[in-house]
């Protein structure tokens, strides 16, 4: 068991350092074709950022791994907007804008409610996969025409270095990083829950989410310190309707998907937290410092409610 956490330490690193190459290479590249920042933290930086998720999320759902396949995206999205968010806002209060509450707020509201209308009967077939990936095409489509940047304008925006031909390679690297990262980390978290006898479903929603979350926690933490609010809730937001949208659509196409229906329970908490936070950016249009650290004690009371059962 002692080389199966070496393993998940190992690929959580591989998934930390691809992630950190795919954001720069993607961040650079998107600043030399002239895109906006509302455009950089809702697409290229949030697809980036949820590479890990792509790669763990495929690669269960090729093994057959259901269960950690859903559970690594719903827990995944549930630790972005309890713990990373809410534990940036404690660093700093994040200030909120009309656009992000009711545009981007209101498209993470209608996309979570429809993955959990597809998962009622505890399956994703192939053709609402490919409704989810219509709606990530109609969603960026959108965004690239719109080519606004209206999130939240600061004081101090985080440095970017010109773009260089290396972009291309080092975008390259760190997805296959990222890929083999997954692979491993998916086999070595089954290895530990069988042991532990937990089930798939609770290693995906915790260990597994947490790991992959790495480079969002990573992106938005510097963000926030550096004052680019912009980027570091829009990367969390876009992260999370990439993960519903891209992720588990591209996942369903390869194998439809069927889950436990233990899962629930954080399905109808996802719904719930997704609503809470949008009101929270609408009240007094930021997130302050007491709010954020009420997200993370909701985080930490859900992963209790997940790991006390099979103790």
């Amino acid at each position: 068991m002692l080389l199966e956490w070496i393993i998940v330490i190992g690929a959580i690193l591989g998934l930390w350092f691809g992630g950190n190459w795919i954001i720069t290479a993607a961040a650079q590249i998107a600043r030399r074709f002239n895109m906006s920042e509302l455009v950089i933290g809702l697409t290229i930086v949030a697809i980036g950022t949820s590479a890990p998720e792509f790669a763990v999320t495929i690669s269960a759902a090729l093994g057959g791994q259901s269960d950690i396949s859903v559970g690594n995206v719903v827990g995944s999205n549930i630790f972005n907007l309890g713990f990373i968010l809410g534990g940036v806002a404690m660093v700093r209060a994040i200030p909120t804008t009309r656009t992000m509450v009711f545009r981007e707020g209101g498209m993470l509201i209608g996309v979570t409610l429809m993955l959990l209308f597809f998962l009622r009967d505890f399956q994703l077939q192939t053709y609402e996969g490919i409704i989810l990936i219509l709606g990530l095409i109609s969603y960026v489509g959108y965004l690239l025409i719109k080519r606004d940047d209206s999130i939240v304008e600061t004081d101090d925006h985080e440095e970017i270095e010109p773009f260089s031909w290396w972009n291309v390679p080092q975008l390259v690297v760190g997805i296959f990083i990222l890929i083999v990262s997954g692979h491993y980390l998916v086999d070595a978290a089954s290895a530990i829950a069988e042991a532990a006898g937990l089930s798939e479903w609770v290693i995906g929603v915790t260990i597994v989410a947490a790991g992959t979350s790495a480079p969002e926690l990573a992106t938005s933490l510097i963000g926030v310190v550096r004052g680019n609010h912009g980027i570091s809730i829009g990367n969390l937001i876009g992260s999370d309707l990439f993960n519903l949208l891209g992720v588990l659509g591209v996942a369903s196409l390869l194998n439809p998907l069927i889950i436990d229906s233990s899962a629930q329970g954080s399905l109808f908490l996802l719904v719930g937290l997704v609503i809470f936070v949008v009101i929270l950016m609408r009240s007094g249009w930021k997130l302050s410092r007491w709010e954020g650290g009420l997200l993370v004690l909701i985080n930490l009371v859900r992963w209790m409610m997940d790991l006390l059962p099979t103790v």
